[in-house]
């Protein structure tokens, strides 16, 4: 019976759909630490992460037995991609099943910063009676400046303007506004604009340090700022100072350079105490619904991946959209991008008398991915060929 692991209390539904395809399932609620997940994954076939456990090149060469990896959220940069592929494992994440929920997050942040709730609130609790209109906005009529305009950038973009506002973008990559926003040439013409400064970028090495001193001093002043994307990504100290010295109102943090690796840990950040900042535990895309969707939606893709071979959104290895072939067998072949391996293949199969009823070639960078559906079952002779062959990586038989 193949065996899974699911890290970081994802949803039930994730384990219940892996049951249900024949996997022997082992969840645990926190993140593991490099050497706690190398022992962990002896034997296992499937890992399950969310956004703290960091699957490393060391990791995986351990993890032998290893086929695909899920992560159950949006990034993977928790992921060594590279390292992965390299070994013929398989990488599937979510990239569309929590949007909604970060979104809508992103605009509760922005009302409530806007209309100061979290100071009114908190003198409340104190017992401070302040009614009071100064400092409050409607955020109708103000202007948003979405930084990154990927899944959620749109549709908070959308969003935005059924409530009034008005929108400008700015997207290293071409990208089609919606509805009346307006894509700007840079970031610092936004920051020249924007009221409200929301970040939604990817988690590409080449975006650490995007926001900074510079960026901070750059935005309007009595401006409101939004990190839901990545720790990384911004310098907190300089946000800090930005508040302190009055130029940016409020703030909204989600995201931290270094998190805890289990609810209840501590949690320490120059950030905590400031007025009018609200800071979350890494919770935009955590919602009941959201969770269930995305644990719905990557197991799936793993259970098909182990079935029948399909790649369909894996982030690491070629893409092939394959259903089953209960009459056929399939063998699915990873192997270095060179030059002449089909017909390679191809001729190997015919040696050993394997009559070929179908076949799929995709490539992506260095690695590719055969698949060849034969009449009847392979022998281990013409197996043990192939992958011995120089440009295997890995080589699997489905029935």
């Amino acid at each position: 019976m193949p065996k899974a692991l699911l890290l970081e209390n994802l949803h039930p539904q994730a384990r219940t759909i892996l049951e249900s395809a024949g996997f022997e399932v082992t969840t645990r609620t926190g993140a593991l630490d490099e050497d706690e997940l190398a022992d962990a994954l002896e034997g296992v076939h499937l890992l399950g992460i969310r956004s703290k456990t960091q699957v490393t090149a060391a990791v995986l060469e351990r993890a032998d037995s290893l086929v695909a990896l899920g992560a159950y959220c949006i990034g993977t940069n928790q992921v060594d991609l590279r390292a992965a592929a390299a070994r013929g494992v398989a990488v599937f994440n979510a990239p569309f099943s929590n949007t909604r929920s970060v979104v809508e997050i992103a605009l509760a942040d922005i009302i409530a910063l806007t209309r100061r709730l979290t100071v009114l609130d908190r003198k409340m609790h104190d017992g401070i009676w302040d009614k009071s209109a100064t400092g409050a906005h409607e955020v109708r009529g103000r202007t948003l400046g979405i930084v990154g305009y990927g899944n959620i950038g749109t549709q908070l973009s959308v969003l935005a303007e059924a409530l009034g506002m008005s929108v400008v973008f700015y997207d290293t990559a071409e990208k089609l506004a919606l509805g009346n926003a307006r894509r700007l040439g840079s970031l610092d013409e936004l920051l020249d604009v924007a009221d409200v400064v929301t970040l939604h970028v990817d988690g590409r090495s080449g975006n650490a340090g995007l926001f900074g001193a510079e960026q901070f001093g750059r935005m309007r002043p009595g401006s409101v700022f939004l990190n839901l994307s990545r720790g990384f990504v911004v310098d907190y100290g300089a946000l800090k100072a930005a508040i302190e010295e009055g130029r940016v109102v409020g703030a909204a943090v989600d995201v931290f350079p270094e998190e805890p690796k289990r609810k209840g840990d501590p949690f320490e950040s120059e950030l905590r105490g400031l007025p009018n900042v609200i800071l979350t535990p890494h919770t935009g895309g955590s919602t009941e619904e959201a969770q269930e969707a995305i644990g719905q939606f990557v197991s799936h893709k793993l259970r098909d991946y182990l079935a029948t071979g399909s790649t369909t959104l894996s982030v690491n290895v070629p893409n092939l959209a394959l259903d089953a072939q209960p009459e056929q067998h399939r063998i699915a072949y990873l192997h270095r991008n060179v030059p002449g391996v089909l017909a390679a293949v191809n001729n190997l199969l015919a040696e050993h008398g394997v009559n070929i009823e179908g076949q799929l070639l995709a490539t992506r960078g260095d690695l590719g991915y055969v698949v060849t559906d034969v009449g009847s079952l392979v022998d281990e002779a013409a197996l043990a060929a192939l992958r011995g062959r120089p440009e295997s990586v890995r080589l699997r038989l489905l029935s």
